[in-house]
């Protein structure tokens, strides 16, 4: 049976018949954001920024999620520790630069007043504001996991992190422990050796997460708010893992537990398509449900800086693909085309091409140089993206509002308008389906989606210091729009 490509109508016509609950079993971007793994595509802590998350758990029972943050230039993990939640609880933490918050160190940190359980707790401090903070950490890509990147802890300073849910906790110990009384948890000392032990009270997620991040800087009043993409049916089976493991990770989404396949339902023009992956090629289901071929979104800027736009885009599956620590080979897996530092691509870069179009606001257009960013990354393929956190910005290379270290830089003769990426392209602008088309494998029936899995947002800001002397900025975030190409198999 052809299991690739469904329409609306007969969709609800099988949710009628069977019952919608038997949807659930396969991995899919949820509209209404809730979900079972969350994806957050940025956080930063430059320009004397911090980063503000949230995550809510709406469901009556409690949740044991692993937390994970990974830096933006291959995305090795810079922190993970296990969070749990109690029923109908809410966990917020701010990442902050260490030196602004008057610690030792040239990386980043996380702290919070919360008292949800997490483990391990955050010993070090207090600081100024008396909570206890964890610093980033730089061993994934130091020393014997060098990966060819920077080695410093600046690395930290910005990229994206991921929320994953291990199980549901129904009762017993483990929930009277996590649960709070009058605001407090019972014995969160405990948590960890229950969860690990398991037992009955400990049974697969059953989604219900939602989270949030703001990106703020106090002094300048710049405040940068976005929802993390919900992504539910991930797994139908536990997937408890200790803190410091690179498990459960975004490779192990399942249909009907660890081993089985796993299917993504993607709605592409309005028709839903379903691709089933085996197990070993897991992550194409993920990938899939970010798929684009193209992406959209505006700009603003002015030659004064009064004015800004940096787009983020990230590819939150990018580092199981092309580096070797995950993907298991030093060659690039598709859809990707080269490996994290290899021999094509400067070191601590991996590039991918693509084409730009940019239009102002009455349909002129414009070509791009033959690089399309500048300056033009010496050495790299034509209009390429090189990180896995990228931030584009459009007022020359030094304009980004958000302060990145993972620029690239569109110059547009206009002052506003929207640009195109394209990410099946052989040229800049183009959109034929040729040398950079970014072919993802096939699924079991020879389905094929070209592009790259791809989140994020544009920021802006407008400054005005004439309001009565007071500085005023003004800030805006917008979600990317996205169009897909896909290939339907047998």
């Amino acid at each position: 049976m052809n299991r690739n490509s469904l329409t609306t109508a007969v969709v609800a016509g099988i949710a009628g018949v069977v019952g919608i609950a038997n949807m659930a079993n396969a991995v899919n971007l949820n509209p209404d954001g809730l979900g079972q793994v969350l994806l957050y595509p940025y956080y930063t802590v430059n320009n004397s920024q911090n980063t503000l998350l949230s995550v809510v758990n709406t469901t009556s029972n409690g949740k044991a999620v692993k937390v994970r943050f990974l830096e933006g230039y291959n995305s090795r993990e810079v922190l993970d520790f296990n969070l749990f939640l109690s029923p109908y609880d809410v966990w917020t933490a701010a990442v902050f630069k260490l030196s602004d918050g008057g610690a030792a160190g040239d990386g980043a940190g996380i702290f919070t007043f919360d008292n949800s359980c997490t483990a391990p707790t955050f010993t070090s401090g207090p600081l100024g504001n008396g909570a206890g903070y964890q610093a980033f950490l730089h061993y994934a890509y130091t020393g014997s996991y060098s990966d060819g990147g920077p080695t410093d802890d600046t690395r930290t300073l910005e990229g994206h992190f991921e929320m994953i849910s291990m199980a549901d906790i129904t009762a017993g110990t483990l929930l009277t422990d996590i649960t709070h009384v009058n605001g407090v948890p019972a014995k969160c000392s405990a948590a960890e050796a229950l969860l690990e032990a398991g037992g009955a009270t400990v049974i697969p997620p059953t989604g219900g997460l939602f989270g949030a991040a703001s990106i703020v800087n106090v002094g300048q009043g710049t405040y940068y708010a976005y929802n993390a993409d919900a992504i539910d049916g991930f797994t139908a089976s536990t997937l408890v893992s200790s803190t410091g493991s690179l498990d459960p990770s975004l490779r192990d989404a399942n249909d009907a537990g660890a081993g089985s396949d796993a299917t993504a339902y993607v709605f592409n023009n309005g028709t839903l398509v379903s691709a089933v992956y085996s197990s070993s090629q897991a992550i194409d289901a993920v990938s899939a449900l970010f798929d684009a071929s193209n992406v959209y979104n505006q700009y603003q800027h002015s030659s004064n800086g009064s004015v800004g736009s940096d787009w983020v885009v990230t590819f939150p599956t990018k580092r199981f693909y092309v580096d070797s620590l995950y993907a298991g080979s030093s060659a690039p897996i598709a859809p990707f085309e080269h490996a994290f530092s290899d021999s094509k691509t400067t070191l601590g870069l991996s590039c991918d091409v693509v084409g730009i179009s940019i239009f102002d606001r009455e349909e002129r257009t414009t070509s791009t140089p033959s690089c399309g960013f500048s300056p033009c990354p010496p050495g790299q393929p034509d209009s390429s993206i090189c990180h896995e956190t990228n931030v584009i910005t459009f007022g020359g290379a030094d304009s980004s509002i958000l302060g990145s270290n993972l620029v690239s830089n569109i110059a547009s003769p206009f002052a506003n308008g929207w640009v195109q990426l394209s990410f099946t392209t052989a040229a800049n602008g183009g959109t034929a389906k040729t040398g950079h088309d970014h072919a993802s494998r096939t699924d079991v029936n020879g389905t094929v989606f070209y592009g790259l899995p791809v989140s994020g947002f544009e920021a802006e800001n407008f400054v005005n210091g004439n309001l009565g002397g007071v500085l005023a900025n003004y800030s805006g975030v917008y979600r990317h729009r996205n169009s897909r190409s896909v290939f339907l198999g047998s």
